[in-house]
């Protein structure tokens, strides 16, 4: 336990390093006394509440009150800081309680005294109205220093009049009394000195606006007038008291944070800080830590511009402790780890700076002092060993703020570019067909045909200036990046298809102004695949995963992507389409990920397709648990309830623009059932396949339900049962190898599993299956006639629909006696384990499995590039056909009654 003797040495170190301490406990002896006692304790909520209820409790003695608090507590936080006792985070927060509190008390008291002469404020409806005050800077942010002023700004929810038998006032008038009585009892200067300077500079139209502002007048003001470096003001808010505080943040929020990623933020901020450059150059501040270059404000700069960017689409960005924010930015790669822990550092040692400074003489001060004898005090406040050892220190600091603030602000198109004349100069088409020959692309005059088409149309002539600008500095760059890539010409043509979709939002194009990298990564992407550059131009908010190359390379973690996203759409729960957009946006994201892993080489056909179905199963749950939380008329917790897919999804072969085969299931022996899972299926495909503002998640097929289209959307299970023993066609039975249960109650999928492998290990004439089988691909081969020479990859006899056939003859016909065929474990491996079992030979099935490997991989190379049928030259993939059209004639043409001798 800590002596007072203990106590006594620490303030006899600590008090020749404040001279405004040393005068405060020279002229206060009861403060010296009380820091002897109490140094070890920090003044926390509590203890300056009930200082103020003894001290301060009515307005006579509320001035001389507030004061006196504020003495006490600045002595003991200096005090406590000084002598180590204290780090930065309890000194902000306790010169942020005391400004919270002083705050709130004072409002109190006065309130009570002005309603008593007037009456209480009251909105329409009769409900008692409130001053909500709102503490703007780093008194939102809860990081206010030891001497600073206290930023304000005053509102109240609803316009009426006050309810006293007397003088009756407005609202407005009412709270505009109470805020100057405020601002008096705590800026005015007395005796005893002042609590806080109040600046109200913040609020709407600043020094010429009104010095309070209803809910309605503060939204049109946000709406109508509000400036960019209000947002980033707007960004700390925090209401210090008043009852409809939320309500308030609710108000504010679409101001500060848009739904978009808002790279314009970027552009806008450099502009503001740019003008503090200019300002602190002509006062000759470079030595102000928190202006200058490398200072505080850098750092809060480079947080907060990155909460402007994403806090719309990210809520757990919408914090205002700079610190916090820092670290969440780590968390999510936006900046990297050891940028972060620069800055932390950095604001650590400059905030420490700052208060040592301001505890010399309680001046609201970031200059580093020119006179010998501070600049020796600051330094051992410090724990440095000289005033240069500071210095130098500090310098570091700086120059670490500096670099990563350039890092992120420096404007990459300052320096203009070397191809900016192909496209200033495109009108002339021979010379820009010239350097574009130059640079490699093999139909130049068509690039330059296009680039004049593009200069001279509308839609480039009615940009406004801003967006001309930003559009004009990324077109050459484009240019240079296509020349890179193995198709110029392909890829300059999809970039600028790209460019001009998104010439209307600003923030898109500062998103790849910005970062020069995303615009390589989308060249190199668009020349890779149409597709892939249809799609982003579809969803140009995908350009945001280009920022973050670990995302593209990253192996998708689906347990935490479902979590996380499960979570997203439950805080969103009152808002069902923000919710269908959150799923779609982030659907988009993932398939564009692997969609960069794909054509970087990363995935084989076969994980991609694992990777895409695993996805629409995680969409698909979800989609199903939110439908059924939504209907009002609901029986029970959790649906009973299963969703069923074939084909692609059922085999797990998903693709990226696959159709899902889906069939919709329940048990449950309530009465309401069938009208009610009826319901939650219409609700669930509506969901999933409906057009939002952020597109689609998925088309789907229904088709292969009981019956058909003529059949009911939903069925019981036992409706399934008895359907699928007594009514399906064998095609219906075709369907079934390859169905699996895919999103919802997991028994009531184990008892569709129970029916599926019921239904595949009847017992089957085979000459009789092989006649339907037969018939049914002779139907198709109809039905998709290919008059061309290429051969369908597909379609055509020895394609990838024959070796679909072969496995599921098989299955149907040998799963009487090898219950391990109705595993769902994809062709490939079916073909395997019917080669074990001696239902084909072992060798012909490899190359047979091989070929369908090589059927899958063109096909998903075509798919690519938007190829309108997946066909190729027939003789490129003759060994191939070969192959599979020997195993069709094994097993259908001469006949399958068993075990081949071949492969005993």
């Amino acid at each position: 336990m800590t002596s007072p003797n203990d106590n006594a040495a620490l303030l006899g170190r600590v008090l020749p390093l404040s001279r405004f301490l040393a005068r405060l406990v020279d002229s206060r002896p009861e403060i010296g006394e009380e820091l002897h006692a109490m140094l070890q304790q920090p003044f926390d909520a509590r203890a300056m509440r009930e200082f103020l209820a003894a001290e301060a409790a009515e307005e006579a003695t509320l001035r001389p009150g507030l004061r006196c608090l504020r003495a006490r507590v600045m002595a003991r936080i200096a005090a406590r800081d000084l002598a180590g006792l204290a780090d930065l985070a309890e000194v902000t927060e306790a010169m942020t309680t005391l400004a919270d509190v002083a705050v709130g008390h004072a409002a109190d008291v006065l309130t009570a005294q002005l309603a008593a002469r007037h009456g209480t404020p009251r909105g329409p409806e009769g409900g008692a109205q409130e001053l909500i005050v709102i503490g703007m800077g780093k008194l939102g942010g809860r990081g206010l220093n030891v001497s600073s002023d206290i930023d304000l700004i005053f509102v109240y929810a609803e316009d009426g009049e006050t309810d006293g038998a007397g003088a009756r006032l407005s609202n407005f008038e009412f709270f505009t009394r109470l805020g100057r009585q405020l601002i008096g009892a705590l800026a005015e200067i007395t005796g005893d000195g002042q609590v806080f300077r109040v600046d109200i500079r913040l609020r709407p139209n600043g020094d010429s606006g009104p010095l309070v502002a209803s809910f309605d007048m503060l939204e049109n003001y946000f709406i109508t007038q509000g400036r960019e470096w209000e947002r980033y003001a707007w960004i700390k808010a925090r209401p210090l008291r008043g009852a409809r505080g939320g309500d308030l943040a609710a108000l504010a929020r679409p101001f500060i944070y848009r739904k978009y990623l808002d790279f314009g933020a970027i552009n806008a901020m450099r502009e503001l800080h740019a003008q503090i450059r200019r300002e602190v150059a002509r006062k000759d501040m470079a030595d102000n830590i928190k202006l200058g270059p490398g200072g505080i404000r850098e750092i809060e700069f480079i947080a907060q511009v990155f909460q402007l960017i994403r806090g719309g689409r990210d809520k757990a960005l919408q914090i205002r402790p700079t610190l916090l924010v820092l670290a969440l930015l780590a968390e999510r790669g936006i900046l990297g780890d050891g940028a972060v822990r620069e800055l932390a550092a950095a604001y650590r040692f400059l905030r420490k700076l700052e208060h040592r400074l301001q505890y010399l003489d309680d001046a609201q001060t970031h200059m580093l002092p020119a006179r010998e004898e501070d600049r020796e005090l600051i330094a051992r406040g410090m724990g440095a060993a000289s005033y240069a050892a500071l210095l130098e220190e500090l310098d570091d600091h700086r120059a670490n703020v500096s670099r990563h603030f350039e890092a992120v602000f420096a404007d990459p198109n300052r320096k203009g570019h070397d191809l900016a004349a192909v496209w200033q100069g495109c009108e002339n088409g021979a010379e820009a067909a010239e350097e574009l020959g130059r640079l490699g692309y093999g139909e130049a005059k068509s690039g330059a045909r296009r680039l004049a088409g593009i200069r001279g149309g509308n839609r480039y002539q009615q940009m406004p200036p801003g967006i001309r600008e930003r559009f004009d500095a990324l077109v050459p760059r484009l240019i240079e990046a296509a020349a890179q890539t193995p198709n110029p010409d392909a890829t300059l043509a999809r970039g600028l298809d790209l460019l001009e979709a998104i010439s209307r939002r600003a923030a898109y194009l500062a998103l790849l102004q910005q970062y020069p990298q995303a615009l390589h990564k989308v060249a190199q992407l668009a020349g890779a695949s149409s597709w892939a550059a249809t799609y982003l131009t579809r969803h140009p908010v995908l350009l945001d995963e280009l920022l973050d190359a670990r995302l593209l390379e990253a192996v998708p973690d689906w347990a935490a992507f479902r979590a996380q996203l499960a979570q997203e759409l439950d805080e969103h729960e009152t808002d069902t389409e923000r919710q269908m957009d959150i799923m779609r946006e982030a659907h988009h994201a993932q398939v564009f990920r692997l969609l960069a892993q794909d054509l970087a080489g990363l995935l084989t056909v076969e994980k991609q397709a694992d990777h895409l179905s695993e996805l629409a199963d995680i969409m698909l749950d979800l989609s199903l648990r939110l439908t059924w939380r939504k209907l009002l008329k609901r029986h029970r917790e959790e649906p009973k309830f299963a969703v069923i897919a074939y084909g692609k999804l059922g085999g797990k072969e998903l693709g990226y623009a696959s159709d899902l085969d889906i069939i919709f299931l329940y048990e449950d022996e309530h009465p309401d059932a069938p009208e009610l899972y009826a319901r939650l299926a219409t609700r669930l495909n509506t969901w999933i396949s409906s057009a939002t503002p952020a597109g689609i998640l998925f088309q789907t097929d229904l088709r292969l339900r009981p019956n058909g289209e003529s059949g009911l959307l939903v069925s019981s299970v036992e409706a399934f049962r008895q359907y699928q023993t007594e009514s399906a066609w064998v095609w219906e039975h075709q369907a079934l190898t390859r169905a699996r249960f895919s999103a919802g109650d997991a028994a009531v999928g184990q008892a569709f599993e129970a029916i599926r492998v019921a239904v595949l290990r009847q017992p089957r004439d085979l000459d009789a299956l092989r006649g339907e089988v037969l018939a049914m691909r002779q139907r198709m081969a109809d039905a998709h006639a290919n008059k061309s020479d290429l051969f369908d990859l597909k379609h055509d006899r020895g394609g990838l629909i024959d070796v679909e056939f072969i496995v599921q003859y098989l299955v149907l016909g040998h799963a009487h006696d090898h219950a391990e065929l109705t595993a769902n474990l994809g062709n490939l491996a079916l073909l395997k384990i019917a080669s074990g079992l001696g239902l084909v030979p072992h060798a012909l099935a490899e190359r047979v499995r091989e070929a369908y490997r090589t059927y899958r991989k063109l096909q998903h190379g075509l798919r690519l590039n938007d190829a309108a049928y997946a066909r190729v030259p027939r003789d490129t993939v003759a060994q191939e056909i070969a192959c599979v059209s020997e195993l069709w004639e094994r097993v259908f043409q001469k006949g399958d009654r068993g075990p081949d001798a071949e492969s005993v």
